[in-house]
């Protein structure tokens, strides 16, 4: 009997923590004859009661295991982190406030049964103001524009993935990942199914603006170069219109009757273009080496401080 891991990361969710474990309990009883299953919480240190919560569940479920981070390292590195713990022939991420509705889980095992090794949610519909709404299709159609990996449009981190994919994932170091860049990357047949997003079942987000953001930095600087060539041919485009501009100055200075203005407009323009120009280009040039130099230091992905439920051999994972 194939076994299915649900990895659901956590970070100050203690409303949602039982109301997630029931949901995915109540869909994966009812495929009791086909799959056997797990359900791996990686709790991101913190700062409420959830780990607490987590441990009281381990304690009468043991296909329930919890791992415990001991810093708050992001919710990449924390999805990561729960990949890599699965033992599954088939890993499904869900999110603990329970936007994303468990009983999708059974489409997705019937395209996983087609052959596919990847299965991702669209977000066809989110209650969330219009705003942030177009803002998100705007940074994913931004994001699969600069990549040079073709990325779904409108999927989040809700996924099924294959074995074969999280055995991929096992080969590769990233100090900043990109998780749904990089499984799109692996290749393998892959479909989206679509959905309506839900709304949050209890307490606010924890992903914040800023953390949209950096989440856009790390999927344009994981798997694009084209900033750094946009600023390659920006440079050659503004060198060109430079020395076209010199040549132009040069002949209206020498046949001009009349005595040349100063031109001090005309100055104070183009050097501040310049200087708007390089401050850009340095800034992406330095996001790229910042992230060679953490990437340099293989420094743990994550550092886990206490696992619940899992055996020996995952002990030294």
């Amino acid at each position: 009997m194939e076994k299915i891991s649900i990895v659901i990361p956590v970070y100050n969710e203690e409303d949602n923590i039982v109301l997630a474990y029931n949901a995915v309990q109540k869909v994966m009883s009812s495929l009791a004859e086909q799959y056997t299953y797990e359900i791996i919480f990686t709790d991101n240190h913190s700062s409420d009661s959830s780990f607490e919560t987590l441990q009281k569940i381990a304690e009468k479920d043991k296909r329930v295991k919890v791992a415990r981070l001991s810093a708050n390292f992001g919710y990449q590195k924390s999805v990561y982190t729960a990949y890599l713990l699965t033992s599954g022939d088939a890993v499904i991420q869900l999110d603990c406030d329970l936007q994303d509705p468990p009983e999708m889980i059974v489409k997705f095992l019937d395209k996983w049964k087609e052959g596919f090794f990847v299965v991702y949610g669209v977000r066809m519909r989110r209650k969330e103001m219009w705003l942030i709404n177009y803002s998100r299709k705007l940074f994913y159609r931004l994001i699969d524009f600069l990549s040079e990996t073709k990325l779904p449009y409108d999927a989040g981190d809700f996924r099924l993935v294959d074995k074969r994919i999280i055995d991929e994932l096992r080969k590769l170091y990233d100090y900043a990942p990109y998780i749904r860049g990089t499984i799109a990357s692996i290749g393998f047949k892959q479909i989206g199914i679509p959905y309506d997003r839900l709304e949050r079942k209890s307490g606010k987000s924890k992903f914040r603006f800023k953390d949209l953001i950096s989440l856009g930095m790390d999927g344009v600087l994981n798997h694009s170069i084209k900033l750094l060539r946009f600023a390659t041919y920006t440079g050659a485009i503004v060198f060109m219109v430079s020395i076209f501009l010199m040549i132009v100055y040069m002949l209206a200075k020498l046949l001009s009757p009349e005595p040349w203005p100063a031109g001090f407009a005309t100055i104070t323009i183009l050097i501040l273009l310049s200087l708007s120009l390089n401050s850009l280009f340095l800034g992406i040039i330095g996001e790229y080496i910042g992230r060679i130099y953490h990437q340099s230091k293989m420094r743990p992905i994550s550092i886990i401080e206490k696992k619940l439920n899992f055996d020996e051999e995952s002990q030294n994972t």
